[in-house]
C-alpha cells in the first residue's frame, strides 16, 4: 500500500512538499509552477486524505511509520538526498524526518504547526479527544469531518483557485484515515525537545497574523538549530494566502542551499 504522490516539472532537487490535515495535493496548486524554477516539486496525499489510502492497522498512522513512509518516496525516486517542507500537521512530519535522517535531506523549511511544537499536556488531551471520538468519527462519515475546525470549508482568507479544489477533495477524504490521524499522529506528533539537535539548514515560514502561533514560533527561535525565520503578513495558511510572499521566500532558501 502506498500513498498517492506525484512529481510537477522543475529543474534542481526533488522538493517534497506536505500538506496539512484535511487538505491534499491542491494546497499547493499555486506554488508548484513556481518553485518548478528551482527545484521539482513532489506532492504527496497522507493516509486517508484524497487519493491516498487509509490503511486499518493503526501502527501505520505513528508518526515514525508515516515518515518511513514519505522516506520510501525518496527511495522510489532514486535520490540519496533531497528538500522537504512540510505545512502544520505535515511541518510535523518533515521536522521529524530531518531530524531522524539529516544525512537524506539538503535543506528543509516549514510553516506553523502548533503539533510539531506541542507540550506533554497539549499532547494527552489530543491524545483523550481522538481516542474517544474516533469510532464516532468513523461511524458518522463525511458530515462529522466537515464540522472539525480546521475543513477548508471553515476557512475564510483562502483563494477561490486554491479553496474550491481543497474542498472536492476534502469531499473524498476516509472517515477511518482522517480518524486515525486524529488518535495516533497528532498526538505524538510534537518534537517540541528535540529541535535543537536540528543539522540541516532550516527555514520556518511563519504566517504572523496567527497569533496563537506566536509562543511557538518564540521557542522554535530560541531552541532550534540552524533555524531561520521570515514572516510574511498571512495566517495559518501563509503558503495559500501569500502565494507569492512563500515562493519567493522559499526559492531564495533553496537556491542558498543547493549549490
Amino acid at each position: 500500500m502506498k500513498m498517492h504522490w506525484e512529481v510537477h516539472p522543475g529543474t534542481g532537487p526533488y522538493l517534497l512538499l506536505v500538506h496539512g490535515f484535511l487538505m491534499s495535493r491542491a494546497q499547493w496548486l499555486l506554488n508548484t509552477g513556481p518553485l518548478g524554477n528551482v527545484c521539482r516539486p513532489v506532492v504527496v496525499e497522507l493516509w486517508g486524505h484524497g487519493r491516498s489510502p487509509a490503511p486499518e492497522d493503526p501502527a501505520a498512522y505513528s508518526p515514525d511509520a508515516l515518515v518511513a513512509a514519505l522516506d520510501d518516496i525518496r527511495a522510489e525516486l532514486g535520490e540519496p538526498k533531497w528538500l522537504v517542507c512540510g505545512y502544520s500537521l505535515g511541518a510535523g512530519l518533515t521536522l521529524r524526518y530531518a531530524l531522524a535522517h539529516p544525512e537524506r535531506v539538503i535543506a528543509h523549511a516549514w510553516t506553523n504547526s502548533t503539533s510539531a511544537l506541542a507540550d506533554e499536556a497539549q499532547q494527552r488531551t489530543w491524545q483523550e479527544q481522538g481516542l474517544a471520538g474516533r469510532q464516532r468519527l468513523i461511524e458518522a462519515g463525511i458530515p462529522a469531518i466537515e464540522r472539525i475546525a480546521v475543513h477548508p470549508r471553515h476557512a475564510k482568507h483562502l483563494p477561490d483557485e486554491v479553496k474550491v479544489p481543497l474542498l472536492a477533495d476534502a469531499s473524498t477524504h476516509t472517515p477511518r484515515g482522517i480518524a486515525n490521524i486524529m488518535a495516533f499522529t497528532t498526538p505524538e506528533l510534537s518534537v517540541r525537545d528535540r529541535v535543537a539537535d536540528n543539522r540541516r539548514p532550516a527555514l520556518l515560514i511563519q504566517g504572523t497574523r496567527e497569533t496563537r502561533f506566536n509562543p511557538f514560533a518564540e521557542h522554535a527561535r530560541t531552541h532550534m538549530a540552524l533555524l531561520d525565520v521570515l514572516g510574511l503578513e498571512a495566517g495559518h495558511g501563509v503558503n495559500m494566502e501569500d502565494a507569492a510572499g512563500f515562493n519567493s521566500a522559499l526559492a531564495h532558501f533553496i537556491r542558498r542551499h543547493s549549490v
